[in-house]
């Protein structure tokens, strides 16, 4: 008797030349020098059943995109496509146990365990890019866990966050759709002679941006540190991964303080704590030189939109449209010791100076000249070398005001990490139910990630503190 697990799609031994090419990005983040995966961990409220797994990935999930039921494969002409493949279920679902006596803080050591374990090994390639790995165990932060290993060549952050939010529904009423945060941005009034300026301004900037963004990624290294060992290969290196969690209200009052973007907030926070970090091992670190590889969502969308407008042909929403900014890490000073909130003021004016800058596409159109002149192999390496020569890589999503739910499954907590990134420190950022849940991925045996999240912690309260104060 044929298993039902088993998915039949379209197969045949050579790709159809008509079939879908891999994006330029998905061959960078799938190739000699880079393989990228996304870790995505949903918290349950209950014990997970995992009787509606099946159904719900062969009913829902493989549904969404054709290239969850596809591989790569070369076409005639050695272009690399999605070809879709039989799927048998089974391979891509995994269900680790541990005794039924653990106590839960061995099973919270041992999920960290299991986490790492995940970081340091590659999907197969001769089936689809991605497995779910199904927690039954309780830890001190849920009952039970999802955990979603995607390769990054299935499509970017958005795209992932966008599929995994069509498998679920508010917890309170799933005939409601689910709402995000604003994301609207800061918004100063300029005269005629500020925009004639500012235009000037951009022009010089933007040439000043690409110019130090090309050195960085070809040749300028930052400073070795307690947060970047300099190792030359950390691609499938152990990473250790813990989060912190802080109320939207609370990152709300030093955004409107500073009159701010939340963005800014926490990237001024990491900062903060990481200077802290740094300092804590060495006074001379406070002012190393360092940098943090901000990526930025290219899409002119805001929200997030359903799985059928993505895959419009006309709208192209679906894959991997970012850019990265290179965003110095502020300088430990004295005066900034005294005055934390300038951790914030000046990463909000880095950020939204580079952001609004021509050389975020500049940096695109240079990379797409490597792709077209030399290969993607040669792009791959070039991207490889941006994420190895800087400190830290911070990537944020947007996640829904309500809470979710997954086949009767109330979702208490979400967070994502990216692995394989070849850096010491990688940072994730999502805001689900009114709070901010920031992850941690550490070089492990290098960064002692406990240490460091209480020094986020500190840079948190620090932030916070001065922020109230006088209020």
């Amino acid at each position: 008797m044929e298993s039902r697990l088993q998915i039949k799609t379209k197969c045949s031994r050579e790709v159809d030349e008509e079939a879908e090419p891999v994006s330029p990005t998905g061959l960078y983040f799938n190739s000699k020098s880079m393989s990228v995966y996304i870790l995505a961990i949903l918290e349950s409220a209950v014990p997970i059943d995992d009787v509606h797994a099946f159904p719900l990935l062969r009913d829902v999930f493989l549904p969404i995109n054709p290239r969850f039921s596809s591989v790569m494969a070369y076409d005639s002409k050695g272009k690399r496509r999605w070809k879709k493949v039989e799927i048998n279920l089974e391979d891509h679902v995994n269900i680790p146990t541990i005794p039924d006596s653990s106590p839960l803080k061995s099973n919270d050591t041992h999920f960290d365990e299991y986490l790492t374990k995940l970081s340091t090994e590659a999907l197969p390639e001769d089936r689809p890019l991605w497995e779910i790995h199904i927690i039954k165990y309780s830890t001190s932060k849920a009952a039970g866990q999802l955990v979603f290993k995607l390769h990054h060549a299935l499509g970017d952050g958005y795209s992932l966050m966008g599929a995994l939010l069509s498998c679920l529904q508010r917890a309170d009423d799933p005939s409601l759709p689910l709402t995000f945060p604003s994301t609207q941005s800061i918004n100063r009034g300029k005269s005629l002679v500020d925009c004639l300026s500012r235009t000037l301004s951009v022009v010089y900037g933007a040439t000043i941006d690409f110019g130090w963004s090309v050195l960085k990624s070809a040749c300028i290294s930052d400073d070795q540190t307690p947060v970047r060992s300099g190792n030359k290969d950390l691609a499938f290196h152990p990473v250790e991964i813990s989060t912190v969690a802080f109320s939207m209200d609370q990152l709300k009052v030093i955004k409107t303080r500073l009159h701010v973007t939340v963005n800014a907030v926490i990237t001024g926070i990491v900062s903060l704590g990481i200077r802290l970090y740094m300092q804590a091992n060495g006074t001379e670190f406070g002012n190393s030189s360092s940098t943090a590889l901000v990526l930025l969502n290219t899409r002119n969308t805001s929200g997030y939109m359903s799985i059928q407008e993505m895959l419009k042909a006309d709208n192209k929403i679906w894959g991997n449209q970012f850019a990265f900014l290179h965003v110095p890490l502020p300088k430990l000073t004295a005066n900034r010791a005294l005055n934390p909130l300038d951790f914030v003021s000046e990463v909000q004016d880095q950020i939204l100076r580079k952001k609004n800058s021509p050389a975020v596409y500049l940096t695109g159109l240079f990379l797409e000249i490597i792709r077209k002149c030399r290969g993607p192999e040669a792009a791959a390496e070039y991207i490889k070398g941006t994420c190895k020569r800087s400190t830290l890589g911070i990537t944020s999503l947007i996640g829904p005001v309500e809470q979710m739910a997954l086949a009767k499954h109330p979702v208490k907590g979400l967070y994502f990490m990216p692995i394989g990134v070849h850096k010491s420190l990688v940072v994730s950022v999502l805001s689900y139910m009114g709070t901010m849940r920031i992850g941690f991925g550490v070089e492990k045996g290098y960064i002692d990630a406990q240490k460091f999240v209480a020094s986020i912690e500190n840079g948190f309260q620090l932030i916070f503190k001065a922020a109230t104060k006088n209020n």
